[in-house]
C-alpha cells in the first residue's frame, strides 16, 4: 500500500527543490546523491544514466529514500521511503528535458549540442511511496 505525501508539503517534489536519493551500497552502506525529482500524483520520477552508482545500487535493491529539505526552512522537509516499482528507458529522455526545463529553463538537458551517438543512455525510476515523514 502507498502512503500519501501531504498537501503541504507536495511543493517540495514538483520543483525544483534538488533532493537527496539515498540507495544502498553493495556493502550496506547507504549512498545519497542530489538529484532533480517529479512528482505525478502517486509516484516521485527519478532520472539518471545507466552505469552510475545509483543505478547499480537500484538494480541490486530497489529500496530507497528521497529527503527534500525545504530551501526556504531547513527544518521544513519530507522524508519518503519508498521502493521503485518501475525501471525504464523508455521515455527517459523526455523525462531528462522536462527536468533540465523545471530546474534551469533549458528546453533540452542535453541543450542540442550533444550527439545523440554521445549521450549516456538515461533511466527514469518510479519510486512508490511506503513510509512518509513530514516536518
Amino acid at each position: 500500500m502507498s502512503a500519501q505525501i501531504p498537501e503541504s508539503h507536495k511543493a517540495l517534489l514538483e520543483g525544483p527543490v534538488v533532493v537527496s536519493f539515498v540507495t544502498m551500497m553493495p556493502d550496506g552502506q547507504p549512498q545519497a546523491t542530489p538529484v532533480w525529482c517529479l512528482y505525478d500524483g502517486s509516484h516521485i520520477l527519478i532520472n539518471t544514466a545507466k552505469g552510475r552508482q545509483k543505478a547499480k545500487n537500484v538494480e541490486d535493491n530497489p529500496k530507497v529514500t528521497v529527503l527534500a529539505i525545504n530551501p526556504e526552512n531547513p527544518y521544513s522537509y519530507l522524508e519518503v521511503r519508498g521502493v521503485v516499482d518501475e525501471i525504464t528507458t523508455e521515455g527517459a529522455e523526455d523525462v531528462i528535458d522536462q527536468l533540465a526545463r523545471l530546474y534551469t529553463g533549458q528546453d533540452k538537458y542535453y541543450g542540442g549540442v550533444a550527439p545523440e551517438s554521445s549521450r549516456e543512455e538515461r533511466i527514469t525510476y518510479k519510486i512508490k511511496p511506503l513510509h512518509v515523514v513530514a516536518n
